[in-house]
């Protein structure tokens, strides 16, 4: 019998566009197909260096967000309530004009009463840009409530962190953990890279609450308690200290362990001893001498006149028994003898399986090496320990457990990506002076180095609308974006006339105390006017934000867009090669829409904005990609480091006007490779600091020592203890004695000292979701249509849970009534549910039965954006207390089986954003 003929590759396109995908943080390489004109087939670009080919869910449903009926039409003014969703259309030229209208007399007289802040856009350093043109202090982007504590603590121990400063060298690993790691981030590559250990039968552990995931498919799992992760890694480097398993001649060489440590009292102690010019000093065979100099062999036993180094204070402090395992294991929720086993994998694979790369190189002290040697070691950590008010100190100690077994930039270790590694000292600090109708006096985020960096007035408070770079939380280098609305309505520090926001949800999912922000952008003071005067807001989609701006400028998606994915913000480096990206407008959008970059040029040139207009006032840019061609932010660097100059020049060049078009043929993405030689010790490496210099990473070589001990920490430390011009209030002393501990250590999140809330519960984002743009896609909608509460083994029993029931869950801010479900892999003591699956009804394009509006909830009710009060007038935020993360992770609630009601609970009025779209 014949067999059918079928054509199992039928013709899907006649025209295929190559551009980056934005479902996820990854910026894979996307092969868009077109057919007469419109998308119909989105593929992985086998020739891009992230993904090589390789495309998740979120990255094949792309197409879905062309032809989502969420999207926004055209400009819309406010015509109702705020919060009901009335709105009327306008034109393009009405919107510019109406912004020019509200923000040029502010940047005339009070470029403050501007505050600007923008979601996960990638599009910061043109945006940090504009607001510093602008002379408003008030800017910051997504990463506050994100994984703020994750990159600061980075910074300021090695120069990098994870993520998108560096990767796993998943070629040599023999060894690889994940810390508090869930499915959105990284997605691709770190799939790919497990699969990579798999074949190769590296072991793999994951320490999580939650076994979902990257967890499930571990070879061991540890199912920390919430917020215990520090304790963790603090108790594995004491067992590493105890059993004499660290790497001496790392530490000696390359970190600040032998540095002299100050024991005088006074305004100096614990500060490092230094030079006439102002070297640290260490001790060689009984000399002091500079930590850079030639041939040293420094002692790390030293001590000189009753200074102690570095590596003393840290043995001191981790040999003490209370981070023993058999101390720790209660709080922390594993066995000692399960930490003690975990410890000794990691000396094991450090050493005994230790790797030789036969390759010469030099260091910065010119000193020669004939080897790399490398301690096959590495880990991977996200937002599970960086979303707790301890998350900074939790960070730098894994950092720190990486450095004392030698696993950083080493083969098999832990690898930066350029422009990383960076340390504190070579990004700039915060800036904060206003002066009307100028520009900040210079850029608004970056890493203090003492108090005299902190953005302060004249009296001492806050000059900035968040409080970031405050006594609150010095070190936030993202700023404090969960913190704008709450501290706008209470005018503390002042109050604002405008806020300005970008793809920032949040009136729902990128806000704690979610009802109480609802309320505090429809709240009207006793002159009847809203408390915050004017919200102007961009976006894509109809998000529940929507309904509370007076002003909507709406942007493309991001197929109908050009953006620049550059290494001025986030590129797409690997540890091997500097690379960037763009996109660029596959497709033409049939709406009267605009890219919020694009808009955002215009009205600088518009209000005049020094960077944006020449010296006769006209624009300098007709559009985003007009400034990605011709924008240097200092000469010969661009926001683009390939096909500059006549098109054959790397990261330093002139402008190149067929540079676009450059990067579209070559798959639209650049890549600029590192040497031979240089592809390892990139902190001290003269090869690779060189080649950094020479396309334009660096201006100069910038070779530092990994920071154990964090002198500018100690320096705020020191203000706590009464010493310097600056000085804290007396409220704020004792949390910054504790808080900025020169040394990594563990406190009990502050969300621990609630009674009656025994358990701990999280949200993390699902595999096939990232942010709320890619939550209403019509194809991943029916992988997650709505979220239940999961529930552990213990209290599913204890409160006799069956399948289909619903629970009451109260935190001390609120109750939510939800569907439950069992999970048996899960951290006894603790709930967990995905995020930002539930929406509020009428809001997305979705129908009000939809099930992400009916048994989809958020746990952001029961989050407080406060931390209780404390009788010392202060109104703290629920965030650590270095760097303002928010503590998304501290929550604690009780749950209580009850009836189901007909939907989740609470439930609110209908937003009509159907007829917003008129």
């Amino acid at each position: 019998m014949a067999q059918p003929q079928i054509d199992t590759s039928p013709k899907i396109s006649d025209e295929v566009r190559q551009t980056t995908c934005y479902m996820c943080a990854c910026r894979c390489g996307i092969n868009v197909h077109l057919k007469s004109g419109k998308v119909s087939y989105i593929e992985g670009n086998r020739a891009h260096p992230v993904n090589k080919g390789v495309l998740c869910a979120k990255g094949a449903s792309g197409i879905r967000q062309v032809f989502a009926p969420s999207r926004l039409k055209a400009p819309m003014r406010r015509v109702g309530p705020r919060g009901s969703g009335a709105f009327e259309q306008i034109s393009w030229e009405e919107a510019l004009g109406l912004a020019v209208e509200w923000l040029q007399p502010l940047r005339d007289k009070a470029p403050e009463k501007l505050a600007f802040f923008t979601g996960r856009d990638q599009s910061q350093s043109l945006t940090s840009f504009w607001a510093q043109s602008y002379g408003t202090p008030n800017y910051a982007a997504h990463g506050g409530f994100c994984s703020v504590n994750m990159a600061a603590g980075g910074i300021y121990t090695v120069g990098g962190a994870f993520w998108e400063f560096g990767q796993p060298d998943w070629e040599r690993t023999k060894l690889f953990i994940l810390f508090g790691v869930a499915e959105d981030h990284d997605s691709n590559p770190i799939k790919m890279g497990l699969g990579r250990l798999k074949e190769r039968g590296v072991k793999v552990m994951g320490v999580n609450p939650i076994r979902s995931g990257y967890n499930a498919i571990a070879d061991d799992w540890f199912g920390i308690t919430p917020g215990a992760d520090g304790l963790l890694i603090l108790s594995l480097i004491h067992c590493l200290l105890e059993a004499g398993k660290i790497d001496l001649d790392y530490l000696a060489r390359f970190t600040n362990a032998p540095l002299l440590v100050r024991s005088d009292d006074g305004a100096e102690k614990g500060l490092f001893l230094r030079d006439a010019d102002g070297k640290p000093l260490v001790v060689d065979a009984g000399k002091l001498v500079p930590f850079d100099t030639p041939g040293l062999h420094p002692d790390l036993g030293a001590t000189y006149e009753g200074h102690r180094t570095v590596f003393q204070h840290m043995a001191e402090r981790y040999l003490s028994p209370d981070y023993a395992p058999e101390k720790v294991a209660g709080r922390v929720g594993i066995e000692p003898a399960r930490i003690r086993a975990l410890a000794a994998d990691l000396a094991r694979v450090a050493f005994d399986e230790a790797i030789e790369i036969a390759q010469e190189w030099t260091d910065f002290r010119g000193d020669r090496h004939e080897k790399m040697i490398g301690r096959p070691v590495s880990f991977h950590a996200m937002r599970g320990i960086s979303a707790h008010s301890n998350g900074f100190q939790t960070a730098r100690a894994l950092h720190l457990l990486q450095v004392v077994l030698g696993t950083v930039e080493t083969p098999g270790g832990y690898r930066f990506k350029p422009p990383y590694p960076k340390p504190a000292e070579a990004h700039p600090v915060p800036h904060c002076k206003v002066t009307p109708g100028k520009p900040l006096d210079g850029p608004h985020l970056g890493y203090p180095r003492g108090p005299e960096h902190l953005c302060l007035d004249a009296q001492g408070n806050p000059a900035r609308i968040d409080k970031a770079f405050s006594w609150e939380n010095p070190l936030s280098a993202h700023g404090v974006m969960h913190m704008v609305i709450a501290n706008a309505h209470a005018g503390d520090p002042y109050k604002i006339d405008t806020l300005f926001l970008y793809m920032a949800n949040m009136a729902w999912n990128s806000s704690m105390n979610t009802t109480a922000v609802m309320k505090m952008l429809t709240d009207k003071g006793e002159d009847g006017e809203y408390v915050i005067p004017r919200i102007i807001y961009s976006d894509a989609y109809a998000s529940e934000m929507v309904a509370y701006a007076d002003l909507i400028l709406p942007d493309t998606t991001y197929l109908e867009r050009h953006d620049c994915i550059s290494l001025l913000d986030r590129p797409i480096s690997e540890p091997d090669a500097a690379g960037d990206s763009i996109r660029w407008p596959v497709v033409d959008p049939d709406r009267e829409v605009r890219g919020f970059q694009s808009v955002l040029i215009d009205l600088g040139a518009r209000l005049g904005l020094p960077g944006f207009v020449d010296a006769q006032g006209a624009a300098l840019y007709k559009d985003y990609a007009d400034y990605i061609t011709n924008h240097q932010r200092r000469p010969g660097i661009g926001p683009l480091m390939g096909f500059r100059g006549d098109g054959a020049e790397e990261g330093r060049g002139a402008p190149n006007p067929e540079q676009l078009q450059r990067y579209i043929d070559n798959g639209a993405f650049y890549q600029a490779h590192v040497p031979k030689g240089a592809e390892f010790y990139k902190p001290w490496n003269k090869a690779y600091q060189d080649w950094a210099v020479k396309i334009g990473l660096y201006d100069a070589p910038q070779p530092y020592l990994f920071a154990i001990y964090s002198e500018p920490m100690r320096k705020f430390q020191l203000a706590a203890e009464g010493f310097g011009a600056r000085q804290p209030p007396e409220g704020a002393r004792a949390r910054l004695k504790q808080a900025m501990d020169p040394l990594p250590l563990w406190y009990a999140p502050f969300g621990d000292d609630v009674a009656g809330f025994p358990l701990h519960a999280l949200t993390q984002r699902p595999m096939a979701m990232y942010h709320s743009w890619g939550s209403q896609n019509a194809w991943l909608r029916q992988i997650h249509g709505y979220n239940p509460l999961y529930v552990p083994t213990r209290i599913w029993a204890e409160n006799g849970f069956s399948e289909g029931d619903w629970a009451k869950v109260t935190s001390p801010n609120g109750e939510i009534v939800v569907p439950v479900a069992h999970m048996a892999a899960l951290n006894d003591q603790t709930v967990w549910t995905w995020n930002a699956i539930g929406k509020r009804k009428g809001t997305w394009g979705l129908d009000r039965a939809a099930p992400e509006a009916t048994k989809g909830f958020l746990l952001n009710h029961l989050i407080s954006d406060l931390l209780p009060e404390k009788g010392d007038g202060m109104r703290w935020s629920n965030s650590d207390p270095v760097t303002g993360q928010a503590a998304w992770f501290d929550l604690r609630v009780r749950i209580e089986k009850v009836a189901a009601p007909p939907e989740a609970q609470p439930q609110f009025p209908v937003v009509n954003v159907k007829e917003v779209q008129v």
